[in-house]
C-alpha cells in the first residue's frame, strides 16, 4: 500500500467525534463544525486534501499552526517523525494538550503562543500546516521553511482563500500553486 493509500485508510477509520465536545452528532458531515472559542474543526475531505498536499515523508519534520481540536494534528503525527503544533487559545491548547496525549499521540510538541512566529527553537521544518487564513504569507514561517520543504496554507480575505501549495527548492527559491479555493478563520498573531 502507498502513502497515499495509507492516509485514506487511516482516514476513513478515524472518527472525528474523538476531537469535539459539541455537536458529536455531526461528526459525520463533510462540512466545517464550530469546536467553541470562534473556531472550527475542518471539513474532513478538506483536513484528507491538505494532508494529501503536504508530501509527508516517515521523517518529516512538520510545524503546525492551529491546534484547534487536534484532528488534522493526528494525521500529522500518524504520517510523519515528529509534529510541533501551536496554538493561540489557552482553552483549546490544553484541552487538545491532553486529549491527543491520551489517544497516545506521542510524537507531538505543543506550544501556547502566536503561530504566525513559528517555532524558530526547531526550524527549519520539512513541512509547514497553517489551518487558519492568512493575509499573506507570514515571512517567519517561510524563513523556517527548510530546503526542498512544502507549506499548506489558506490566503486570502475573510470570504475565502486561495489554498496554496508554498514549495522551496534547494537553493530556496519559493514558488506557490493555488489548489482551489476555501474558507477558514482567520490567523490572528503578529503576521495576520
Amino acid at each position: 500500500m502507498d502513502r497515499k493509500e495509507q492516509i485514506i485508510e487511516y482516514f476513513n477509520s478515524l472518527d472525528r467525534s474523538l476531537f469535539m465536545d459539541i455537536n458529536k452528532d455531526l461528526a459525520d458531515v463533510d462540512t466545517a463544525l464550530p469546536i467553541g472559542y470562534g473556531q472550527t474543526v475542518s471539513q474532513p475531505s478538506l483536513v484528507l486534501e491538505m494532508t494529501l498536499l503536504l508530501d509527508l515523508r516517515e521523517d518529516s519534520k512538520v510545524l503546525e499552526i492551529g491546534t484547534g481540536s487536534g484532528y488534522q494534528t493526528a494525521f500529522l503525527s500518524k504520517f510523519s517523525k515528529t509534529v510541533f503544533t501551536i496554538e493561540r487559545i489557552r482553552e483549546l491548547y490544553d484541552k487538545t494538550k491532553i486529549r491527543l496525549e491520551n489517544m497516545g499521540f506521542d510524537n507531538v510538541y505543543f506550544k501556547h503562543e502566536d503561530g504566525t512566529m513559528g517555532w524558530k527553537k526547531f526550524a527549519p521544518f520539512d513541512r509547514i500546516m497553517v489551518t487558519a487564513a492568512a493575509r499573506f504569507i507570514p515571512p517567519s514561517l517561510l524563513e523556517q521553511l527548510a530546503p526542498n520543504g512544502i507549506m499548506v496554507i489558506p490566503v486570502g480575505g475573510s470570504n475565502y482563500q486561495e489554498l496554496l501549495v508554498v514549495k522551496k527548492d534547494s537553493e530556496g527559491k519559493v514558488s506557490t500553486e493555488c489548489k482551489g479555493y476555501v474558507k477558514f478563520v482567520p490567523l490572528i498573531g503578529k503576521y495576520e
